[in-house]
């Protein structure tokens, strides 16, 4: 099947066509700026690419330019929309209701709306996919894929809070976890390339970026996720600040006279790596550029995301009553060699150890422990568009089984 991979935001909308014979992406972009002033970048499996401005009042018209372009004789990768089997949709939150994937009906699209509370930044976004995606080919199935869903399987004892128990029976107030797709390919693809039986290892995955989460995967199913009930919980990350004692925010709104909404853009906009910094950066390579530099709050920025790391790691080995593989993905995960060399430093009463000359390998699949240590340590390169093809794959088997 060709498999087209729709990752819609408020403003933005990245696109993957996937084949799943092969797993080739056959072309891949974003729509930048959507309502503002529209950035296109495209590029296909030839290497042909565009970087263009293009009028996009909206996602129906950034859905319709990349189509157009998909078919184009030039840059294209199809003859004709109807070689577009399905339309894969990365969707945020599923709440508890949807604890995998499915084909979206009007029945899912109302129960999303449902979850518009908990996720107000992105499922009102991924909706706006969906329905551009059904304005312009109506007759082509389209398949949810949910962020939380891979986190359902966490046991109550690890996702309830600790606050009345109306909450959670009245609101579902609860850790939900987030990052799913990402940590669902990954700790998989540990297994595969340590030749392991996936339902059979604890795999802690650290998926370490602008947003950050790590989770814990003990026999193929999610027992924690940093993340909670919005993805402001757990690691210090780019530009929200993890974990916080509430007691801090009702301090900071008598003494600074601030809102409830100036305390949530504070959190999740003003802090992190680049509220540590003092504003120097939410970017992890200039803070480490700045660290060589000498800028102290630059070094410091950087040793409390390493340390809060670190300690979730821990909590995780202790959750699962051990862990047979460590993993790093996403941006830093994948290429910041010096935090995974300083994450990896508190570990060593695990039996961690890293090779110096594998840590430095950046962006591939590489085993970083040294033979015969009792934790592996890899570095696997998330792919969640390809996580979501196969998915989607999945729910357009079970629809010719039930037909």
């Amino acid at each position: 099947m060709k498999i087209l991979i729709i990752n819609s935001g408020s403003s933005s909308l990245k696109f993957q066509v996937i084949e799943t014979d092969t797993d080739d992406v056959l072309a891949k972009g974003l729509c930048e700026r959507i309502g503002i002033d529209g950035k296109f970048r495209y590029k296909n499996k030839d290497g042909k690419s565009l970087k263009e401005q293009v009028v996009m009042e909206d996602h129906v018209q950034a859905v319709n330019h990349l189509l157009k372009i998909l078919k184009d004789l030039e840059y294209g990768v199809i003859t004709d929309y109807s070689e577009i089997d399905v339309i894969g949709h990365r969707l945020v939150h599923g709440g508890e209701k949807f604890t995998g994937s499915v084909l979206i009906t009007d029945e899912v699209v109302d129960a999303m709306r449902e979850f518009n509370d908990l996720a107000p930044l992105h499922n009102p976004a991924n909706l706006v996919g969906i329905e551009a995606c059904q304005k312009l080919m109506p007759d082509t199935p389209m398949a949810g894929v949910f962020d939380t869903a891979f986190n359902q399987t966490m046991p109550m004892k690890a996702f309830l809070y600790g606050i009345p128990y109306e909450y959670y029976e009245k609101y579902k107030v609860r850790r939900y976890g987030f990052h799913g797709i990402s940590h669902q390919y990954v700790s998989r693809r540990a297994a595969e390339f340590m030749d392991q039986d996936y339902e059979s290892v604890k795999t802690i995955v650290c998926h370490l970026g602008n947003g950050a989460s790590i989770c814990a995967v003990k026999f193929g199913k999610v027992v924690d996720n940093s993340m909670g009930f919005t993805p402001l919980e757990g690691l210090v990350m780019g530009t929200r600040s993890g974990d916080v004692d509430a007691g801090v925010l009702e301090y900071l709104a008598k003494k600074e006279d601030m809102s409830l909404a100036d305390l949530m853009n504070m959190l999740n906009k003003k802090s992190g790596v680049l509220g540590l910094s003092k504003n120097f950066s939410s970017d992890f390579r200039e803070l480490t550029a700045a660290q060589y530099k000498g800028n102290y709050k630059a070094i410091s920025a950087r040793e409390i995301f390493a340390y809060k790391v670190a300690k979730y790691i821990g909590s995780y080995a202790a959750a699962m009553n051990g862990v047979d593989n460590i993993v790093f993905t996403a941006g830093v995960g994948e290429n910041d060699i010096d935090m995974r060399e300083e994450i990896c430093s508190y570990l060593t009463y695990l039996g961690v150890t890293i090779d110096e000359v594998r840590n430095r390998e950046q962006g591939k699949e590489v085993r970083l422990s040294r033979r015969g240590a009792p934790v592996n340590v890899l570095v696997i390169p998330t792919n969640e568009e390809l996580e979501i093809a196969r998915e989607v794959t999945k729910v357009m088997e079970q629809q010719k089984e039930l037909r």
